[in-house]
C-alpha cells in the first residue's frame, strides 16, 4: 500500500476517534442538527447532483435519480428526525421473577467511528442512507464513494465539507487502490454496498481488525408470478422494477418465473408496458444509459452467450441506441448453464422462466443462494403464505417491485450471499449502536441466598427456581 495514502487514511480516523472521544455520547440536540445539516444539503443541492449523476452515467434519467437517490435520503432524514429522541431512550427489559426487585436496562451507545462504502449504482443515496443512520446513533462517518461515479464522488466530497466539520463526516475520494486500503481501516462499523465478491473481499479485511461488517449485497432476485395473477397489473410492475435506473438496480427482479401457458403471453404484456413507459429508447430522457462501457459490454456479452446456447432474444425495440442506452430485451428459452441465469444481470435484461407446478419455482429459488428481494404476483392467499414460508429472501414485495426497499418502519438487508445485517429506520439507529444491556440491582437482593458456603438451602432454592423457570 502507498506509504502516502495509508498516513492520509489513518489521520481522518485518528481525528475523527478523537472527536468520539471528546464527545461519547452526542446529545439529542446534537445529532438532530447533523440530520437536519444532511437534509438541508439534500434538499439544496438536489439539482446539481441529479446533473453529475447524469454526466457520470452517460444519461441518467433527472426523475430517477430525483425520486431513488435524492427523496429517499430525505425522507430517511425526516423519519430519523421525528423518531430519535425514543430511538435513544434508555430502554425497559423484562426482568426474571426470580432477579426482582432488580430491573434491566438497554442503553444505546454509538461504536465509534464508522465507514461507508458506496456503490455506483445509486452514489448518493446508498451514501447518505446508511451515513444518516450512522450520525443518528451519535457516530462519526467516513465515506468512500465509487471511482465509477467521479463527479457526484467529488460533488458530495465538496458538499459534505461545506456542511460537516472533517471530524463529523468526510467524503474519501479515489480508484481501488484506495477503496481496498479504505476496507482494512480499523473501524469501529463497515458498511459495505455492492457485489457479492467484492463483499467477501471486505469481510476478509474488516475481519483482520474484527470490525463487525454490514453488507448489503445483490444476487439473482426472482420474480414469480402465480397462475392466479393479473398478468396485465404484473407485467407493467415487473417492467418498472427491471428498468428503474434501466436495471442497475440490486433489488430488481432479475429473472421472472411463469406459468409455461403463460410465458408468451407475458411477454407480450411485457414488451407492450415497456413501450408505454418509453416510446422511444435512443435519446429518451426518461431511460438511463449503462454506467460505463465496461458494463456495457458485458451485457452485450450475456445476450451474445444466450443466443448462441440457443435462447430466443426479444428486444421491445427495434433500435440501434447511438449512447450507452441499451435496449430491453426478454429471453426466452434460457437453459442453466447460460452466463445470463448463472450471473446477476444488473441491467434491462429479463429471462422468463417456465415451470409447471408453482413447487417447481419454488424449488428452483431454494436450489440458488438466497436472494435480496423475492416478488410474487397473484391473488391467491394460501399459494402466497406457502411461498413465503418455503423460501428465504432478504426481503419480499407481494403484487409489485422494488417498494419494501422504502418501507423506513421495516429493516432493509440480505441474507446468506445477499448480505447481512440491516438497515433503514430505527433497525439502522441500531445497526449502529451498542445496546448495552444494564443490570441494575436492588439493596434486597435475593441472589445472596447462593453465595457460599454451599448447602442444604442453596439445592432447595436451585430446585424451586428450576421448577419456576
Amino acid at each position: 500500500m502507498d506509504q502516502a495514502l495509508h498516513e492520509r487514511l489513518h489521520l481522518i480516523l485518528e481525528q475523527q476517534r478523537a472527536a468520539f472521544d471528546r464527545e461519547r455520547l452526542p446529545s439529542l440536540a446534537q445529532r438532530r442538527d447533523r440530520l437536519e445539516r444532511l437534509l438541508r444539503m439534500t434538499s439544496a443541492h438536489a439539482d446539481a447532483l441529479a446533473d453529475a449523476m447524469s454526466r457520470d452515467f452517460g444519461h441518467r434519467s433527472r426523475h430517477e435519480s430525483l425520486l431513488a437517490d435524492l427523496f429517499t435520503v430525505e425522507s430517511g432524514a425526516r423519519h430519523a428526525i421525528r423518531h430519535l429522541k425514543r430511538w435513544m431512550a434508555v430502554r425497559r427489559a423484562p426482568t426474571a421473577l426470580h432477579f426482582l426487585p432488580a430491573s434491566n436496562r438497554l442503553m444505546p451507545q454509538p461504536l465509534g467511528v464508522v465507514g461507508i462504502v458506496a456503490p455506483w449504482n445509486y452514489p448518493y443515496y446508498l451514501a447518505m442512507a446508511p451515513a444518516l443512520a450512522a450520525l443518528a446513533a451519535g457516530n462519526r462517518v467516513m465515506i468512500k464513494p465509487s471511482e465509477l461515479t467521479p463527479a457526484t464522488s467529488e460533488l458530495m466530497a465538496r458538499l459534505v465539507a461545506q456542511h460537516f466539520a472533517p471530524d463529523e463526516m468526510t467524503v474519501v475520494t479515489g480508484d481501488a487502490e484506495v477503496g481496498k486500503a479504505f476496507t482494512q481501516l480499523p473501524f469501529d462499523h463497515l458498511f459495505f454496498t455492492g457485489s457479492t465478491p467484492v463483499g467477501r473481499l471486505v469481510a476478509q479485511a474488516a475481519a483482520q481488525h474484527l470490525t463487525p461488517v454490514t453488507l448489503e449485497l445483490g444476487g439473482k432476485s426472482p420474480a414469480i408470478v402465480d397462475r392466479s395473477a393479473d398478468l396485465a397489473l404484473a407485467a407493467e410492475r415487473i417492467a418498472f422494477g427491471k428498468l428503474l435506473n434501466a436495471g442497475q438496480t440490486c433489488v430488481a427482479p432479475d429473472y421472472v418465473l411463469a406459468p409455461k401457458e403463460l410465458v408468451q403471453p407475458l411477454a407480450d404484456a411485457i414488451v407492450a408496458a415497456v413501450r408505454r413507459f418509453y416510446p422511444r429508447i435512443d435519446g429518451n430522457p426518461d431511460y438511463t444509459a449503462i454506467v460505463s462501457p465496461r458494463h456495457h459490454a458485458r451485457l452485450r456479452g450475456l445476450l451474445d452467450d444466450a443466443r448462441a446456447r440457443g435462447a430466443t432474444l426479444r428486444p421491445t425495440h427495434d433500435e440501434a441506441p447511438s449512447d450507452r442506452r441499451l435496449v430491453p430485451t426478454l429471453l426466452l428459452g434460457t437453459t442453466p448453464d447460460m452466463t445470463v441465469m448463472r450471473e446477476e444481470i444488473f441491467g434491462p435484461l429479463l429471462p422468463i422462466v417456465p415451470y409447471g407446478h408453482v413447487s417447481e419455482a419454488i424449488a428452483q429459488v431454494n436450489a440458488g443462494d438466497r436472494p435480496l428481494a423475492l416478488y410474487w404476483f397473484g391473488e391467491d392467499r394460501a399459494a402466497r403464505e406457502d411461498l413465503l414460508a418455503r423460501t428465504v429472501a432478504g426481503g419480499v414485495t407481494v403484487n409489485d417491485c422494488i417498494w419494501h426497499l422504502g418501507q423506513e418502519e421495516q429493516p432493509f438487508g440480505g441474507v446468506g450471499a445477499s448480505g447481512m445485517g440491516a438497515y433503514h429506520g430505527v433497525w439502522g439507529f441500531n445497526t449502529f449502536s451498542k445496546l448495552k444491556p444494564v443490570f441494575l440491582q436492588s439493596r434486597l437482593a435475593g441472589t445472596a441466598l447462593f453465595h457460599p458456603p454451599y448447602g442444604k438451602t442453596f439445592e432447595r432454592l436451585l430446585g424451586l427456581l428450576k421448577k419456576l423457570a
